[in-house]
């Protein structure tokens, strides 16, 4: 095992580490398991050192891509990406001077199109508005580094493997490497027509291209891009060779239709406000663009781009528990995907356990070589309680008995690692504590290393037992009950009553700080209470561990001025000495840890805090591009008119930051399934939004149409259609 370096921290078994330059605002396009991230202009400028690039399967075949006219850069016009998988650049040119004669600026217009399927296509089309004919060159520069994800993020590695010399091909340049495991990869660059091609001695290409524009005419160039992996039948040489321009126009009418069908299979949201239609209809889309087609194991919504493009089983079960609203599939091919890979062994490299649910895989060449335990790593403390929690919740979703048999191994798996391995002292709480030398300090979902701090800003030691992993369990095992009734196994049933009955009378006594009034963070190494205020113990709000009057102490303190910053509830309260608003999760919004609140507060029936907290979260999301809520963003305090601080590295899009846009209309509307039957109680509807239409909603054995009309300050529901065996019920 090779000795590896944390150039951000200097920490050797730290993996929550940082590049050392990000980019500001980029643009996403993705297809399985390739994407490309540029500046809005389309350019990545050349020796990138932050995240943009095209990426497959955690390598980055891609590090520079420059259009230049007469050597200029082009003037940014505008950008836009449709349906998260097509993207539409205009640039003009500057003023340039051809053989003495100058060209006015804002006269040559350049629209690029681009969209990633199996390879990444762009076709150039000119457009010259001069009365005359123009002469220009137009280059394009482009360069590969073959640089693995967990270097772009940070890492710095003692060795590479070799970068072998760039081949000149008929129409286009190959750039190769080979890795310290043996495999080659490589970046071809094709083009269409052919261009004057070289290499420059730095080992970048260069494309040139001699242009007559007559006036009004149009011009068009294409370039194909394919990521080459020796052995992988996937990513072979010799797909650009001829043809690109229709194979431009075939990926992207494929893109076309196959979003077009994915939105059809979703559940439909239309309201009389044209921010919250838009803001819906990119999230369903976006949804479809992280999820991801894996040949070995199937489909699975993976984390977030760019740096977690990748399967993680804590985000994509909490993704899919959140957006059952918008299309129950997608939980059904996590679970499956998550038990295809569920632990076996006693690994400790990997943290792996018999029955637990991995936390991250990667398929890059750090990963082959073992330089990482990615392979896939199980260093989530959560992941388990969450495939149980789901797995009950599609099962009351749509009655689906035929899933909870299939899945019927993998969830007596997930309880024996609960009992035997989870519960590290026997005391029957979670545990967590690092085993792999590479592996995570922190296994919650706050899993950076400072993230578990006590009130004096030290650490706690392990092993550690956090709050909301108890309240987990404790629905978990709830949850297990109604299963294995299911299943027939009346004496399992009757077991993980009596643990939860157990857990929940225990948990009160040790969690609960009377001097706070609120529950502790955690329980340390040495069975002490980590005191700090955190959003930790909201989450325990939908689970049920916490009797009524207890439940509504902790949602009121998570809206002091402390904790609610005005854009949603932050991870640490500013209170306390380790916060800091640009932390990754010490005083940080995280979407997703307010949806969870959220779908608490409903369960605890503090409406008008939950509507306070949509509302919040939805008025933030019209700051980011596309009204988009990133991974996370600053917890600065909300003031005037000012929108939210962006945080430089969250990722965008991110699973489930995406999915708690539906997850906070679904505890805003107040929709559960109980036996087949949809109940509707109290539903209340976000502010500036007075109706709302959901259609498709697929839901019991069947489907519905609702419609959610609001009058004099209350919100109707009506049933517009019902389709197959489903019955709904309004709860007063």
């Amino acid at each position: 095992m090779r000795k590896m370096y944390l150039e951000s921290t200097g920490r050797s078994n730290e993996w929550d580490v940082s590049p050392s330059e990000v980019q500001a605002s980029t643009e996403v396009l993705k297809d399985d398991e390739m994407f490309i991230t540029s500046l809005p202009n389309g350019l990545i400028p050349y020796q990138e050192k932050g995240e943009l690039g095209l990426y497959y399967r955690d390598t980055r075949f891609l590090n520079h891509l420059e259009i230049l006219l007469e050597d200029k850069e082009p003037l940014f016009l505008s950008a836009e990406t449709k349906d998260s998988h097509f993207a539409k650049i205009e640039l003009t040119n500057p003023e340039l001077t051809v053989n003495n004669s100058k060209i006015p600026m804002h006269t040559i217009h350049l629209r690029e199109l681009r969209v990633v399927r199996d390879s990444f296509f762009q076709r150039l089309r000119l457009v010259n508005y001069n009365p005359w004919p123009v002469f220009l060159k137009l280059t394009f520069k482009f360069g590969a580094d073959f640089v693995d994800i967990f270097e772009v993020r940070g890492i710095l590695r003692e060795e590479r493997g070799e970068k072998l010399p760039a081949k000149l091909l008929r129409n286009g340049i190959l750039f190769s490497y080979r890795g310290l495991d043996g495999i080659t990869m490589g970046t071809e660059v094709i083009f269409s027509p052919r261009p004057k091609l070289s290499v420059r001695p730095d080992g970048t290409g260069v494309a040139e291209f001699r242009l007559k524009l007559a006036p009004q005419r149009k011009v068009y160039l294409y370039t194909r891009i394919n990521a080459v992996i020796e052995g992988d039948p996937k990513a072979q040489r010799g797909k650009g060779d001829t043809g690109i321009a229709p194979a431009f126009l075939r990926a992207a009418n494929y893109q076309l239709n196959k979003y077009r069908r994915w939105k059809e299979e979703c559940t439909k949201f239309q309201t009389d406000n044209t921010f919250f239609n838009y803001l819906f209809e990119r999230g369903v889309t976006d949804l479809g663009a992280l999820n991801t087609d894996y040949p070995e194991w199937g489909s699975i919504l993976v984390a977030g781009i760019p740096w977690y493009a990748a399967p993680f089983g804590r985000d994509a079960l909490i993704t899919a528990w959140q957006t059952l609203i918008v299309n129950p599939e997608l939980a059904k091919r996590s679970l499956r995907f998550l038990a295809r890979l569920q632990g076996e062994d006693n690994n400790a490299w990997r943290d792996e356990k018999p029955g637990k649910i991995m936390h991250e895989i990667r398929r890059g060449e750090m990963a082959r070589r073992g330089e990482v335990p990615h392979t896939p790593y199980y260093g989530s403390v959560d992941s388990t309680l969450w495939f149980i929690i789901l797995l009950s919740e599609v099962y009351r979703w749509l009655q689906d008995e035929e899933l909870v048999r299939e899945l019927a191994e993998p969830l007596r798996k997930c309880l024996l690692w609960c009992r035997e391995y989870g519960d590290l002292d026997g005391d029957g709480y979670i545990e967590y504590r690092r085993e792999s030398e590479r592996g995570l300090t922190n296994q919650g979902w706050k899993d950076s290393w400072d993230a578990v701090v006590r009130p004096d800003g030290t650490l706690a030691e392990a092993p550690i037992a956090l709050v909301e992993v108890q309240a987990y369990y404790y629905l978990a095992l709830r949850r297990c009950v109604e299963l294995f009734e299911l299943l027939g196994d009346r004496k399992e049933a009757m077991r993980c009553q009596r643990q939860a009955r157990q857990l929940k009378q225990k948990f009160i006594q040790d969690f609960w700080m009377s001097d706070r009034e609120f529950l502790a963070f955690a329980l340390d190494g040495k069975k002490q209470p980590v005191k700090t205020i955190v959003s930790n113990p909201g989450h325990c709000l939908f689970t049920g561990i916490l009797p009524a009057n207890l439940a509504d102490k902790v949602a009121r303190r998570l809206f002091e001025a402390d904790m609610f910053s005005g854009w949603g509830i932050r991870t640490m309260s500013k209170l306390e000495q380790a916060y800091n608003p640009m932390s990754y999760h010490n005083g940080s919004i995280w979407p997703h840890d307010n949806s969870i609140i959220a779908a608490g507060l409903r369960c605890s029936d503090q409406h008008q805090l939950l509507l306070r907290l949509a509302n919040s979260l939805y008025e933030a999301a019209l700051s980011f591009p596309y009204y988009r809520l990133p991974e996370l963003f600053c917890g600065f305090t909300r003031r005037g008119q000012t929108g939210p601080v962006h945080y430089p590295t969250a990722c965008d899009p991110q699973a489930w930051a995406v999915g708690s846009l539906f997850s906070l209309l679904h505890s805003l509307l107040g929709i559960r399934s109980e036996r087949g039957d949809v109940v509707i109680c109290k539903p209340l509807l976000p502010q500036g939004v007075n109706e709302v239409l959901v259609k498709n909603l697929r839901v019991g054995r069947g489907k519905i149409d609702l419609e959610f009309t609001r009058k004099n300050d209350k919100v109707y529901c009506n049933v517009l259609q019902c389709e197959g065996k489903v019955r709904v019920v309004f709860e007063p």
